[in-house]
């Protein structure tokens, strides 16, 4: 009896990266540093913060810059520095957190989809009708129906970017799916789990890297509006949106209570957006034969 062999797949679609791209230029390991110094700071937040960031003390309120408080207090008596430590945790969680749901989900749509043409007939067109209303009002919409807390607002931002990611699966799967080693893996009987997992799979990794820094980013940054705008996480938890909405009411006295969370919270975004950058043009195999023909 003759064993079934299959040959093996060709150069996928994307090739590895050469060395690290982390360090590619001077602004991409600057981006790095700060990224790797805001996630540290908040993962030791409790060790860090100088003072506990729920602690009521009005008798302390919107006290400027000192030794005892560094960057002064909010209009509650709270440390801000504190705050902005530990609202590290909640942004940057979410951030992650709607990241990983949002590419595991929209692998497995558009694995399917790109594969079976009559469910993508069906999965395509409900892809369509989420991408088709505002992201920020159908988080609103989710946190409004569901209820303010840290798994609403993750679901909430998770899913307006599934269809995003599903799509890019499958314009993935659609191109290799035509490949002579998929067809003849087909031909050969194997399995719909193999052929998914080790043919159709390893072709969409590169690209959901690059997808996966951009969701991150644009999940910290509606979380933080939501929460600004008062419909993400519960006031009193500290997170930079909240930080800052509770500002807003002291701005033309204190604008520092806006300043340093939105600062930290820019230069978070800008460095997984620079992050995500360097990941696409190092995993990009055309961008690198351009710059090989120069």
């Amino acid at each position: 009896m003759a064993i079934e062999t299959l040959p093996e797949p060709s150069i996928p679609i994307t090739t590895p990266v050469r060395g690290t791209f982390l360090t590619a230029t001077p602004i991409i390991t600057v981006a790095v540093v700060c990224l790797a110094l805001i996630t540290l700071s908040a993962i030791l937040a409790p060790w860090l913060a100088p003072h506990d960031p729920l602690l009521l003390t009005p008798a302390q309120r919107l006290k400027p810059a000192s030794a005892q408080f560094l960057l002064g207090t909010d209009g509650y008596g709270r440390d801000l520095l504190s705050r902005i430590l530990y609202g590290g945790r909640i942004s940057l969680l979410v951030g992650l957190g709607s990241a990983v749901f949002s590419v595991g989900i929209g692998l497995a749509i558009g694995l399917v989809s790109g594969f079976f043409k009559w469910i993508d007939a069906v999965m395509m067109r409900i892809m369509d009708g989420l991408m088709a209303i505002p992201g920020i009002l159908l988080a609103i919409a989710v946190v409004s129906l569901s209820g303010a807390s840290l798994m609403t607002v993750m679901v909430a931002i998770t899913i307006p970017e599934i269809p995003r990611v599903a799509r890019l699966v499958r314009s993935v799967v659609l191109s290799a799916r035509e490949e002579p080693y998929v067809e003849a893996a087909i031909s050969l009987g194997s399995s719909l789990p193999k052929i998914m997992w080790r043919h159709l799979m390893p072709n969409t990794i590169a690209p959901l890297i690059v997808q996966g820094t951009y969701v991150c980013a644009s999940a910290i940054l509606t979380e933080a509006i939501l929460s600004f705008l008062g419909a993400g996480i519960s006031p009193e938890t500290p997170s930079w949106g909240n930080i800052m909405a509770e500002g807003r009411s002291f701005f033309q006295i204190k604008p520092s209570l806006i300043f340093w969370p939105g600062l930290v919270l820019s230069i978070t975004i800008l460095s997984v957006n620079l992050i995500g950058d360097a990941a696409r043009d190092a995993l990009d195999p055309r961008l690198k034969q351009r710059e090989a023909s120069k």
